[in-house]
């Protein structure tokens, strides 16, 4: 994780360098970025749960700071805010996680929790408990169902924000708090179902969507969801390595996606929309080339890096006895492959539908920003082969070897024996789906583009369902945001502030002004008033002792 953080996130700085240069505000863009990637060191080498906690929190500040970092404008301010506010909700469950594990362990090292567990004196009832609490971090920081829907506004950010957040940092911390805390999920059977359901509804849902979206951007955030939630399918499965393994090979390819879709932004002269693009590979060649690596990369194409961590994933989904999960796994891979080509050939094929103006700008991108993109095109080209399958029969898997002492309190599911060609079979699958995939969105964006105007017209209804995203985001303002804020605004506002806390407070003023302009009278200045006043005192004085007093 530390290279994982710090190579990537120096390929990225790099990157900044020239994909910045006219943008005011530089230096605070260079500090958010190296306060970011600091809180994120922390949750890394965290060795127990209220440091992992504090660099979790840091993480979160600096995805507010980063998301609207134009804040001039209001739909970055709003993109923030949304992510700081649903990163929140799910830090809830993760805190009281923390306070449960200190309760039933009284510690909250790693190390000794963890050495705690396997001596069985922990019931499965609250481990579960434990798993589900902390989980629900994550669902929060790594962008799952229900708290996925602030990572796709997080494109309010500059672009090199999107690859930071979204391939090697903040979006898998929820996967490495999962797998750093192996030893409690794998004894908690539920937990694991849990999590392996949401991923796996995550990884598909996801991927409908990104189909039809329009946004160069917006599909890679999509795409983020999705490939996620593979990640946490490979948790719930058991196979924590293979999650691990996916994190690192996803960190390359889809910092390189995000990279070179702000290379194209920045030859496009800021447009994003994919319909304004076209035949660009011409004209950006490094990024065309690159890109295409990246997404051969991420369709789980061989050699590519993508292929091995894939794999690993759907075929530990399988071997753990869950078929259907394994199913939504390999449909996932076809819509990927689907709609990342669907990205490429709006993008750099076809004619350009861009105007003359944009074409006459049109350049391919400095070596400052070039050169990081060349960098992790040969990582998602040579990076899967860390991990090489046991079935290619060249020894065992040396990264799933080198993390063994990480799970060492880990407790595996069994595996029942299936052969090598079973695996290799399966693979082949996987693979020839991908292929498929490739072909269809060939056939419809390249040979026949006027098809896909033909089916959006279609089957209509079904792509403004997915273009408006499942309605989700209006469905919560419909629900939680507008009542609250209308609970808010009555009640608590002018209400319970308002109406109630400055009720006393004016009222308390206005009772003194109203004795004062009392008492004021007898301060007037007039002699003969002030003996009197004495005179009727000694009165009273005097009748007090003489009748209480005698």
């Amino acid at each position: 994780m530390l290279l994982v953080v710090t190579g990537v996130g120096f390929v990225i700085h790099v990157y900044s360098i020239g994909y910045m240069h006219n943008e005011s505000g530089y230096y605070r863009f260079f500090a958010y970025m190296n306060l970011f990637l600091f809180s994120m060191l922390i949750l890394v080498m965290a060795s127990n749960f209220l440091l992992m906690f504090v660099g979790w929190e840091g993480v979160g500040l600096c995805s507010y700071l980063l998301i609207g970092f134009y804040f001039d404008r209001k739909s970055a301010g709003d993109a923030g805010k949304k992510a700081f506010i649903v990163n929140r909700i799910g830090d809830v469950g993760f805190i009281l996680g923390i306070f449960l594990v200190f309760l039933t362990f009284n510690s909250l090292d790693f190390e000794e929790v963890f050495r705690q567990i396997p001596a069985g004196t922990i019931e499965v009832g609250i481990l579960t408990a434990i798993g589900l609490l902390l989980f629900v971090g994550a669902t929060g920081k790594s962008a799952q169902i229900p708290l996925y829907v602030w990572l796709p506004d997080a494109m309010e950010g500059p672009t090199p924000v999107s690859a930071l957040i979204h391939a090697a940092t903040m979006v898998t911390a929820g996967v490495y708090m999962v797998a750093r805390c192996s030893p409690i999920f794998s004894r908690a059977p539920i937990a694991l179902e849990v999590v392996i359901i949401v991923g796996a509804m995550t990884a598909l849902m996801a991927a409908t969507i990104g189909l039809v979206q329009t946004d160069i951007k917006r599909v890679l955030a999509y795409s983020t969801v999705s490939q996620l939630g593979y990640m946490f399918v490979a948790l719930g499965a058991g196979a924590f390595s293979a999650g691990i393994f996916h994190l690192m090979t996803h960190a390359f390819f889809k910092a390189l996606l995000f990279l070179g879709a702000g290379s194209v932004i920045h030859a496009m002269g800021g447009e994003q929309d994919l319909m304004r693009m076209g035949g660009l590979r011409k004209k950006t060649p490094i990024t065309f080339l690159t890109m295409f690596i990246a997404t051969l990369a991420i369709s789980g194409i061989p050699p590519f890096a993508g292929f091995f961590s894939k794999d690993e994933i759907l075929w530990s989904a399988w071997a753990h006895g869950h078929p259907i999960v394994w199913g939504f796994g390999i449909l996932t891979a076809g819509l990927t492959a689907f709609y990342m080509f669907r990205l490429i050939f709006l993008t750099f094929f076809g004619k350009g539908r861009y105007s003359e103006e944009v074409e006459h700008h049109l350049h391919e991108s400095p070596p400052s920003m070039t050169l990081p993109l060349i960098i992790l095109a040969v990582l998602s080209v040579i990076g899967g082969f860390v991990g090489v399958p046991v079935w290619m029969n060249l020894g065992p898997n040396r990264f799933f070897e080198f993390l063994k002492p990480s799970l060492a309190y880990t407790q595996h599911p069994e595996i029942g024996h299936f052969s090598h060609s079973t695996e290799i079979m399966f693979a082949f699958f996987s693979v020839l789906v991908a292929c498929i995939a490739i072909l269809f969105a060939y056939m419809i964006y390249i040979r026949r583009p006027e098809k896909a105007e033909t089916m959006a017209d279609r089957f209509r209804f079904l792509h403004r369902l997915l273009f408006r995203k499942y309605y989700v985001d209006e469905l919560y303002d419909a629900a939680i945001i507008n009542p609250t804020v209308k609970a808010s605004d009555k009640v608590l506002w002018k209400g319970f502030d308002a109406g109630l806390i400055d009720g006393v407070v004016n009222g308390s003023g206005r009772t003194i002004q109203g004795f004062a302009s009392i008492l004021k009278g007898i301060q007037n200045g007039l002699i003969r008033n002030y003996a009197v006043w004495i005179l009727l005192g000694a009165v009273a004085v005097i009748f007090y002792l003489s009748i209480f007093r005698g």
